[in-house]
């Protein structure tokens, strides 16, 4: 699922994709997500899986920057039926179902500010240690951990909702 949201935002990034179609393939892939059986994703044990620096158990929610919070959100409860969790003037956060959420953040560009993994156990400290150790430069807020990825792409971790020590959005 990571290279089919890799793919996604390059293609929007060079212009191939255009934003309602990277918002709607994101969508798309969160709601398969959240109808799978658990584990759906994990497929067989790999070589590395093991001793991964963090286990992932889903895709917690994706952020993005928009230039118009109140249009992209009318547009997802129209077109998609997400229900509004929480809104404001600069940002508004909507439910996908279940856990997941779309975050969006008023942004003079449109584009992916960030994407979320809930993990296992997850522990701030702990995660900033392991990110750490992993050579990834993790930024600690709060209770939530930032790294980016191989290609520059921000990704946040955080725990299931029951562990959850915030808000829930």
């Amino acid at each position: 699922m990571l290279e089919n949201i890799e793919e996604m935002v390059q293609g929007f990034e060079t212009g191939r994709v255009t934003r309602r179609q990277l918002i709607g393939g994101l969508g798309a892939m969160m709601m398969s997500a959240m109808v799978a059986p658990t584990g759906a994703f994990a497929g067989p044990a790999t070589e590395g899986t093991s001793s991964s620096t963090l286990r992932s158990v889903g895709l917690n929610h994706v952020a993005l920057r928009v230039p118009d919070v109140a249009r992209s959100r009318e547009f997802y409860q129209k077109h998609l039926g997400l229900e509004v969790l929480r809104s404001g003037d600069r940002n508004s956060f909507l439910s996908c179902g279940g856990n997941q959420f779309i975050a969006l953040f008023r942004s003079s560009q449109a584009g992916l500010d960030h994407y979320c993994y809930t993990v296992e156990g997850f522990d701030a400290g702990t995660t900033v240690a392991k990110l750490d150790k992993a050579g990834l430069k993790p930024e600690r807020h709060e209770d939530r951990v930032y790294f980016d990825d191989s290609d520059g792409i921000t990704v946040q971790i955080t725990g299931e909702w029951d562990d959850y020590p915030g808000p829930r959005p």
